[in-house]
């Protein structure tokens, strides 16, 4: 039955994801939209550390992980953001929530298999500018690409496991323009409206070594070269009316052709490395590498804008008291932290936008076997007030649930 649900649920979810708007930052005005995180709460609180990979949680991030499983796992993911957006004379507050992710993993001996759905970007944003004519130009827009993958690790050996992830990325982005003119009745409005689509894939790798009788040595890869996003775009111009509560009223609307795209995305790398003591603490590191400077996308071109290689690199780890502990509970809870920086590679009128996040989290065991419901707490910035650009300051709370379970057991007769 649980299965059926899964099913039901994940199906309900694509339909979700494709509608949601999981941002409010004017920077998602830019390119595809936001990048978000695609990983899980544990990894989240960790600063976004994708180094771990152990038997009874997910890591969505590096697909190696899936031969490291033991249990059956399912799990889901949601975030709650407050943010206040500020230039150099105002600022503005607001808050959202948003589903991030679904994914089930199943393990079957040496192999892992895993499928879900996340996010990958997000599109929400709402700008004004009048210029010295007081003409208002008002911009809108909302949507996202999303993934549904499909996951399979092998474990090479007691050290080694390498795996592959397959993904169809889909969604659509809209972005809409009105242009007010002083004394003139009526405003002009143009809605550009893309839906995305795509086939992707990523390599990982997940290497384990005892260096001592109680030290365990951490490493992993994961590769994503680039592909092309198929754009089909249809744009919109029309005469509308603007009334004092924002509703349109359209007096003339036309078609207007638009040539379909491939939009480049561009490829990444992570390195990351870690130590610890296994089922009691782990500290660890990673380099991301993303070659942002391939990407294309002629449809929303500005003349401003410039994209370079982004780069992140994130320090985190947890500690467990005493994982085993029959008597006091909050000995077995799993306390996370971490630090994120990033360049994100986007450019503006010759400036660096970069971001920054500090993260802390816990694990609270709930139900049988090693199911727990994870909370992570997470303070960024993105931008600057400088140079007038916008800075973003956001608090996250995530939080998700991490199931397990045992579908194939060994039948024994006496």
């Amino acid at each position: 039955m649980i299965k059926k649900i899964l099913v039901i649920v994940l199906v309900f979810v694509c339909i979700i994801s494709n509608a949601q708007e999981g941002t409010f930052s004017p920077y998602s005005f830019y390119g595809l939209g936001i990048q978000k995180f695609k990983g899980t709460v544990e990894n989240r609180s960790m600063g976004g550390l994708s180094v771990m990979a152990d038997s009874i949680h997910l890591n969505l991030q590096n697909p190696a992980s899936f031969g490291e499983l033991q249990l059956t796992t399912y799990t889901v993911g949601t975030s709650y953001s407050n943010f206040t957006i500020s230039n150099a004379n105002e600022s503005s507050s607001g808050e959202n929530a948003s589903l991030d992710y679904l994914a089930v993993g199943i393990p079957a001996g040496k192999f892992g298999f895993g499928f879900g759905v996340i996010p990958v970007t997000s599109v929400g944003y709402e700008l004004n500018a009048v210029d010295e004519n007081d003409q208002e130009r008002r911009f809108v827009g909302k949507g996202g690409l999303n993934k549904v993958f499909l996951a399979a690790g092998v474990k090479v050996n007691k050290n080694l496991s390498i795996g592959l992830d397959f993904n169809y990325d889909f969604g659509t982005i809209e972005n809409k323009a009105i242009l007010s003119k002083p004394d003139v009745q009526f405003d002009t409005r143009e809605i550009t409206s893309s839906d995305l689509s795509a086939f992707s894939l990523s390599l990982g790798l997940v290497f384990k070594s005892m260096i001592s009788e109680k030290l365990e040595l951490s490493a992993s890869i994961v590769s994503t070269p680039s592909f092309d996003v198929e754009s089909e775009n249809t744009r919109e111009l029309a005469t509308v009316i603007v009334n004092d509560g924002g509703q349109e009223g359209v007096v003339q609307r036309e078609d207007v052709q638009v040539d379909d795209q491939d939009i480049e995305l561009p490829s990444e790398f992570k390195l990351g490395s870690g130590i610890g003591q296994p089922k009691k603490w782990f500290v660890g590191a990673e380099y991301v590498y993303t070659d942002t400077g391939e990407f294309s996308n002629t449809l929303f071109i500005q003349d401003n804008i410039e994209y370079t290689s982004a780069s992140k690199f994130k320090l985190g780890g947890f500690y467990i008291p005493r994982y085993n502990s029959l008597t006091k509970y909050f000995s077995r809870v799993v306390y996370r932290a971490g630090f994120r920086y990033e360049d994100t590679g986007l450019n503006i009128d010759g400036n660096t936008i970069e971001e920054f996040g500090i993260s802390f989290g816990v694990g609270l065991p709930v139900g049988r076997l090693f199911s727990n419901a994870n909370i992570g707490f997470e303070y960024g910035q993105r931008g600057t007030t400088d140079f007038g650009l916008i800075k973003e300051e956001f608090f996250n709370i995530s939080l998700s649930l991490s199931l397990n379970d045992k579908w194939f057991r060994k039948i024994k007769f006496n």
